[in-house]
């Protein structure tokens, strides 16, 4: 008797295990997500900075933008699939639907942010100056 009790508390020691696995991912891929939005925030603040002389203005503007709902998206999955108790059945379905669809947004993210790399920001040693700002003369 002893030792079947045991294998069952074996048994939900590895569950709780994998469960823990599965939430510290899911964590780490967020804090993945956070660093990208805050680089795409910062493209997307530096474009609307140049403006329309930026050579592809409206095309880095959408695909910006289309990054960073993507991306809030998934942080939304990743806190819907976070709260997810991967030892129940129902919830372990479901994560597999959620893990799926977040696999296909990121692939779409990562394609958009290589298109954004190669229409690119240009960055330079120079400050960032606006062309439409007024030198000012001494």
């Amino acid at each position: 008797m002893a030792s079947g009790l045991q294998r069952v508390n074996e048994n939900e020691m590895k569950a709780m295990d994998a469960n823990r696995y599965a939430t510290k991912k899911t964590i780490a891929q967020g804090m993945l997500d956070i660093a990208l939005l805050t680089a795409n925030a910062s493209q997307l603040k530096y474009i609307l900075q140049v403006g329309e002389q930026h050579q592809f203005y409206k095309l880095m503007l959408i695909l910006i933008s289309l990054s960073i709902v993507m991306q809030l998206l998934v942080g939304i999955l990743f806190v819907v699939i976070g709260s997810l108790n991967i030892n129940r059945q129902q919830d372990q379905t479901a994560a597999v639907i959620l893990n799926d669809v977040i696999l296909v947004v990121v692939f779409i993210i990562s394609v958009v942010n290589v298109i954004i790399s190669g229409f690119g920001i240009e960055y330079s040693s120079q400050p960032l100056r606006l062309l439409d700002q007024h030198e000012k003369t001494p």
